[in-house]
């Protein structure tokens, strides 16, 4: 999975500006559904992907899942929500599925910031769960 969104990174770097300028209405729902459909194209020999699958009292972005693995993918705006707030959803969801690692894909877009600060790897240990903070 770390893969699979270091990948999407690059992508987003070459082609965001085309969807985003397609899709000034959709500022939320797009960032989803174009890295819904980047995994897609990987998962699709022997896996799937579930997305706003109901989870404990909310609803996680989505679930990979893929050669016996289960990867929760929870995805925001920055700006949105704040990021302790978002750590602890995710930490719920990683909760309710018994999951000890899970991913937050930040999506920040700003036009002035350039990408070299958009595109950030953090790796975080929570309560003894792993939270990778992907900055797109």
């Amino acid at each position: 999975m770390n893969a699979l969104l270091r990948g999407f990174q690059q992508f987003w770097r070459e082609n965001s500006e085309i969807y985003t300028s397609q899709a000034k209405n959709y500022t939320e729902a797009l960032p989803h559904l174009v890295l819904m459909g980047f995994l897609q194209r990987v998962v699709n020999g022997g896996g799937r992907i579930t997305r706003e699958g109901a989870v404990g009292r909310g609803r996680l972005d989505l679930l990979v899942e893929f050669r016996g693995g289960r990867y929760p993918v929870e995805l925001k705006i920055k700006g949105h929500s704040s990021r302790p707030q978002t750590i602890a959803q995710l930490l719920d969801y990683m909760d309710g599925y018994g999951l000890k690692e899970g991913w937050l894909v930040t999506f920040d877009r700003s036009p002035d910031l350039g990408w070299e600060r958009k595109l950030t790897w953090e790796d975080r240990s929570e309560g003894g769960k792993t939270i990778h903070l992907v900055g797109a």
